[in-house]
């Protein structure tokens, strides 16, 4: 009997974590589909990783709810099945609390959690019918912070709070759970005209409890565990992927 071929949509996938998602996905015979805003980083891994397997680029603003249904429903009608969801994309706006607008306030939440929220809304109906699952990556920032990062902060905290809703709102048919990254060098998995190999000091790695600084990879094959039936009876939790350094007290 022929298996048909599982169908991954991962947004932001076009650099830095949704990238090496991409390419777990795909090496492991998922067809992919990577919704992102930035067309050269959409193309270019569409263009990279097209010997790997079976990847589709679309253009989206998943902060948008017509783009969203668009890009769900293209999915669908090209590939006929979803069953995985990866919401991956997000922005920043780091900036002191006073300058802060709420423009920027409001475009940070509304693509990382709105984006979200209308993802997995949009997506629900297909991830039941193939007993599929969700996968959102939130943040350590989360739980902790550095100065002036309000509205990132507010977005990733609200991921984490959404996952666990969702994880009992979609269950029994639909898996819900969440990654939580700490220090991720995605420099390599920049789009080439921002690509930059900066250098990591002995000092960087150090202060993990685990030795480095992590790697895109360390969270994709995560993702890829938590969408397989090895992980079937895990349902709203949140994973934090940070080399330790949540757990680590810090006295000057």
């Amino acid at each position: 009997m022929k298996t048909e071929t599982k169908v991954a949509v991962v947004t932001g996938g076009g650099q830095g974590i949704g990238k090496a998602t991409a390419k777990v996905l795909l090496e492991s015979g998922y067809a992919v589909v990577i919704a992102e805003l930035d067309r050269d980083a959409g193309r270019e891994t569409e263009g990279a990783y097209s010997v790997l397997g079976n990847i589709r680029f679309v253009h989206a603003d998943i902060a948008d709810e017509a783009s969203v249904k668009s890009m769900i429903r293209d999915t669908v009608r090209q590939f006929k099945r979803i069953d995985l969801l990866v919401n991956n994309a997000a922005i920043f706006a780091n900036r002191p609390l006073a300058s802060l607008s709420l423009k920027e306030w409001n475009r940070v939440i509304g693509v990382n959690l709105t984006g979200a929220f209308l993802c997995a809304k949009h997506a629900a109906r297909h991830l039941k019918r193939t007993e599929g699952s969700i996968v959102n990556i939130a943040s350590t920032r989360a739980l902790m912070s550095e100065p002036d990062s309000e509205a990132y902060s507010a977005s990733k905290g609200g991921i984490v709070a959404l996952s666990h809703s969702l994880a009992l709102s979609l269950c029994p048919h639909i898996r819900v759970n969440c990654i939580s990254p700490g220090w991720i060098d995605v420099s390599d998995g920049k789009k080439k005209r921002t690509m930059n190999k900066g250098r990591l000091s002995a000092e960087d790695h150090g202060q993990h409890p685990c030795g480095r600084v992590g790697k895109p990879e360390d969270i994709s094959s995560l993702i890829l565990y938590l969408a397989s039936p090895a992980s079937g009876f895990i349902t709203g939790a949140n994973f934090v992927v940070d080399g330790g350094m949540t757990r680590k007290m810090i006295y000057v």
